[in-house]
């Protein structure tokens, strides 16, 4: 038993790791190929540009096939990358491709910003796993608050609300940045403005809903299991005041008998 558990926690890695992979992978990893090809390879701007879109497209379909699972933000997030690279194929116009990373920004941050007003914001899928800790008690509790908190919903909503709204600031600022920033600037600047809003989203949704939700899941699974115990405790205490009432009866039987026995053998001896 001492030996599973951190085998357990081992397997399911540094948490904050796991959230930074994706951006990693999504921003990090295309201007890197951005500038090898441009600058070590002799590529155009437009074919740079064109290529080193394609890497987020395939992390996002890889996710989707080793997840086995219908994620609402993932088939978003593929499909604007498959419309985004075929706008490039035919645009030809640095800035315009430049400016087609940001409307992936924008159709996702007002996707999001839309499924705040529905019973499952975008969000969720990425927070419960985070809150909960993926644990049955901590999934339970989840269920529990979402059924009977209305704090506990409008933090859950807050949560995707901050995120598209950071996603459509961001979105702004880098069309503004597509056509008033050099296009060879623009591919790391616009990676910083990615990275800051991202930060940014994580440590404010973060510190005002994550937190907050944590904190509350938590206290509810330990409520839920002091009252498994305690209705444990009674069940035994019940238990045991019926057996010791059975025995009180039965010893009370036991004199009664004795008593009516010795009333008999006087009654005999006197007969006698």
């Amino acid at each position: 038993m001492s030996r599973s558990r951190p085998v357990a926690e081992g397997e399911r890695g540094n948490p904050l790791l796991k959230s930074l992979a994706p951006l990693i992978v999504d921003a990090g990893i295309p201007v890197a190929l951005y500038y090898v090809l441009s600058d070590g390879f002799g590529f155009g701007t437009v074919a740079a540009l064109g290529w080193s879109s394609v890497v987020p497209a395939l992390r996002t379909v890889w996710d989707l096939v080793r997840s086995r699972s219908v994620n609402g933000l993932a088939l978003l997030m593929l499909a604007v990358n498959a419309v985004g690279l075929a706008l490039s194929a035919v645009a030809g116009d640095p800035r315009l491709m430049m400016a087609k990373d940001s409307g992936v920004s924008s159709v996702i941050g007002i996707a999001i910003l839309f499924s705040v007003r529905t019973k499952r914001p975008l969000m969720t899928t990425g927070l419960k796993p985070w809150v909960t800790k993926g644990s049955a008690a901590g999934n339970a509790a989840w269920d529990r608050l979402m059924a009977g908190s209305e704090r506990f919903r409008r933090a859950e909503r807050r949560f995707s609300a901050i995120w598209g709204t950071a996603l459509l600031t961001e979105c702004v600022v880098k069309v503004i940045g597509a056509y008033t920033v050099p296009v060879h600037t623009m591919v790391w600047l616009g990676t910083v403005l990615t990275v800051v809003a991202v930060l940014a989203a994580m440590l404010i949704a973060g510190g005002s809903c994550a937190d907050p939700m944590e904190k509350m899941v938590k206290a509810e699974a330990e409520a839920e299991a002091e009252a498994e115990v305690e209705a444990g405790v009674l069940v035994e205490a019940e238990v045991a005041v019926l057996v010791e009432a059975e025995a009180e009866r039965t010893a009370e039987t036991g004199r009664a008998d004795a008593g009516r026995g010795a009333v008999a053998v006087a009654e005999a001896g006197a007969g006698s």
